[in-house]
């Protein structure tokens, strides 16, 4: 066994274990859910016993996970630099965990739309916290105004609009790979400023 695959199984054990712990199993619980007898289940998570394939497919599917999941190595890259876009002030990170997800940082400046004609709607889901400042989310005929460390969750296919109010605002929003794509598109046809739009692709 080389180093890399003895890393390998011990992360593999820790994660059998901690996955049993945080659902607050005790090891003769999971063993009767994985139908294996408490001293191999415990001679699995110490390293006395060799991993089985199967025993693992039996365990991913006892501890809600799956065979991939229990046995996917450590990231080599934990730390994401993120994509800038200097023209509408915003940052971007991938959240490469859930492709087509990104984490969106922007400041605004301007209030939102008057015009309900240019709010949009489109599939998806957006999730936002403000950072700093006080925004103003424009969703469907009603006026939500979110002030710092508070956060909105809504479905994007109620029209919607976001703006600054009173002076820049910041935002740390989390977008779906639909809600991403219906800001671009909706950017890309008006041609509108991202501080009342919402950020591009």
């Amino acid at each position: 066994m080389t180093q890399e695959d003895g890393q390998l199984d011990s992360l593999v054990r820790k994660r059998i274990r901690a996955l049993r712990v945080a659902q607050g199993w005790s090891l003769e619980e999971l063993a009767t859910r994985a139908n294996l007898s408490q001293s191999s289940l415990s001679r699995i998570e110490n390293g006395q016993r060799r991993l089985a394939l199967d025993q693992l497919v039996t365990l991913a599917r006892a501890l809600d996970t799956t065979l991939d999941q229990l046995v996917e190595n450590a990231a080599d890259d934990v730390v994401i630099s993120p994509m800038i876009d200097g023209t509408h002030g915003l940052m971007r990170w991938p959240i490469k965990g859930v492709p087509g997800m990104s984490v969106i940082r922007q400041r605004m400046t301007e209030p939102p739309p008057d015009n309900p004609a240019r709010m949009r709607a489109h599939p998806g889901r957006e999730w936002l916290v403000v950072l700093s400042g006080t925004a103003i989310l424009m969703l469907g005929h009603r006026r939500f105004r979110i002030d710092t460390n508070q956060a909105a969750e809504f479905p994007t296919m109620m029209p919607h609009a976001i703006g600054a109010e009173g002076g820049p605002c910041e935002i740390m929003g989390i977008f779906d790979r639909d809600a991403r794509r219906g800001h671009q598109r909706d950017t890309d046809e008006s041609g509108d400023s991202a501080s009342a739009q919402g950020p591009p692709e």
